[in-house]
């Protein structure tokens, strides 16, 4: 058992004279957003310098003091403050060469804004600075832990919802002494090397019909109109359909992964390139890979579970399971395919999932993987993992 930070997600029922203050502090996240972007692309230009959050902090308060924009004091300080710090981290992450320049936030995104401090529930209500006789929830719902800090989005659709961030002690699941390869694919989601396959339920394709007709349907509406607005959110609705289902799938996939396997390998997917193949680009977004990943990630961080990650580069699809010879004439078209040496028959994906397998316990054995993530591995409780899956003809 550790402690971690979990997230609850639950929806609001706020009055009307609170969804005009929840869209005040919005807007006026965006506003401060974009105006200390715009200085600091400015000063920059003019002086060849940047300013620092530091800075941009002490500008704000000369701001909230204007009379041109003195309506920024109807908003929480501490959420601008927040606002602040997510535009020094863009401006981080852009120099790290991890992210692109910042860009300017439209009221048409989706918006949100955080309240580091003084979050409460009392009553079934979310209580926060300036909502201090509290915003309703749609459902009741415990909430385990010590609250660190909450964020209030404004879904397309016009729907609000809170994420609240509490430390807590997560139970990890028992030991299972299993471990398994697993390889991603588009027909079906997860396949295993013990031959368990999570079936891809493709959401997009399933609404796409629906979805179509409401596009069509928006785009003859005149700009500006109620009824553009009420086809508009009708859009919204099924893109957050499609949403919801994808993540429910992958949450219950990944879970069911750690819950059963106490290693569990995978290949470190380059899925920014992949998506560059225009025949595939909305079959890989929709089966979402990384979020795949970054779910194995913090689940086996949480429940006490490794994850090993292999080479993008890992020949597991042409690579025979049973004599390791590489099949270099293999296309991407080649579902089956028979080693030419052994005359072995492989189904594709699961072969390359044993290999997956194969290649993370020999790493962890001979001690070269750098690619882990979640709880100490015992080399003696690999070595027994990697004896069992050979008893069982891996």
């Amino acid at each position: 058992m550790s402690n971690q930070l979990y997230t609850y997600k639950l929806k609001l029922k706020p009055s009307k004279l609170q969804t005009i203050l929840l869209n005040k502090h919005c807007g006026a996240i965006r506003f401060v957003y974009n105006y200390f972007l715009n200085a600091r692309k400015e000063c920059y230009l003019k002086e060849t310098k940047s300013i620092n959050y530091n800075e941009t902090s002490s500008l704000l308060t000369q701001l909230k003091k204007d009379v041109a924009t003195g309506w920024l004091k109807e908003v929480n300080s501490q959420s601008l403050q927040a606002g602040l710090k997510n535009l020094d981290t863009a401006f981080d992450r852009f120099f790290k060469k991890k992210a692109h320049f910042p860009k300017f936030h439209n009221k048409y995104r989706q918006a949100s804004f955080k309240i580091p401090q003084k979050t409460k529930i009392v009553n079934n209500k979310l209580v926060i600075p300036k909502f201090l006789e509290g915003i309703r929830f749609a459902e009741n719902k415990e909430i385990q832990g010590e609250i660190k800090f909450s964020t209030i989005s404004r879904e397309p659709s016009g729907e609000y919802f809170v994420s609240i961030t509490v430390e807590k002690n997560i139970e990890e699941f028992p030991k299972t002494g299993k471990a398994v390869g697993i390889d991603l694919g588009i027909k079906d989601l997860v396949i295993c090397s013990d031959k368990k396959v999570y079936k891809n339920p493709k959401n997009t394709y399933k609404y796409e019909v629906i979805l179509k007709r409401a596009q069509q349907h928006l785009s003859r509406k005149v700009k500006g109109s109620n009824n553009r607005d009420r086809a508009r959110i009708k859009v919204a609705k099924i893109h957050k359909k499609i949403t919801n289902c994808r993540k429910d799938t992958i949450h219950k996939t990944t879970t069911d992964l750690v819950k059963n396997n106490d290693l569990i390998m995978m290949e470190s997917l380059r899925v920014k390139n992949m998506v560059k193949n225009n025949k595939l680009a909305k079959a890989l977004s929709d089966a979402s890979f990384g979020e795949i990943k970054r779910q194995l990630e913090y689940k086996c961080i949480w429940y006490g579970k490794v994850l090993i990650k292999i080479g993008t580069f890992f020949p597991s699809s042409k690579t025979c399971s049973n004599c390791g010879h590489i099949n270099q004439n293999l296309k991407l078209s080649d579902r089956d395919w028979i080693c030419s040496q052994c005359a072995t028959k492989h189904d594709r994906d699961h072969n390359a999932s044993v290999n997956i397998l194969k290649e993370g316990l020999r790493q962890i054995s001979l001690g070269t993987s750098d690619y882990t993530c979640g709880a100490n591995i015992s080399l003696d409780l690999v070595k027994l993992m990697a004896l069992k899956q050979g008893a069982s003809g891996l």
